[in-house]
């Protein structure tokens, strides 16, 4: 089994930046991919990155690059989501995922993944 925590949520004014962190524990932990998707209010879980976990490609969602850089720390298990330039409709729940059982074929689709996080508030004020 296989926990992921985020943490590094919070309130920003527009034209911010946050970092958020998810921290991997439990089994000896190895992945094919770690990512974040995110959930505003009344709409659908969107991928928003995702970081190959031993080859360091990335890939982003259109509406963040440029603005968002997702990185990693092997040896801490640790994935990260630098975000700047804050816009309001940035606000969303953010959600850490791993797959460890197969490849990514489509980073974009959430079932790919095979364990999440709890959930991050993230929230950008005009």
């Amino acid at each position: 089994q296989v926990q992921l925590v985020e943490s590094g949520g919070g309130l920003v004014q527009a034209g911010g930046s946050l970092r958020l962190s998810c921290a991997a524990s439990g089994r000896t932990f190895s992945s094919y991919a770690m990512g974040w998707f995110r959930q505003a209010p009344g709409k659908e879980r969107e991928f928003v990155a995702v970081i190959n976990w031993r080859g360091g490609s990335t890939y982003y969602e259109d509406s963040v690059k440029g603005r968002f850089t997702i990185s990693k720390n092997n040896a801490k298990n640790t994935v990260y989501l630098q975000m700047n330039s804050l816009k309001p409709e940035d606000t969303a729940v953010y959600y850490c995922n791993a797959a460890v059982e197969a490849i990514v074929a489509d980073p974009t689709n959430s079932h790919e993944y095979d364990y999440w996080g709890q959930g991050t508030q993230v929230t950008v004020s005009s």
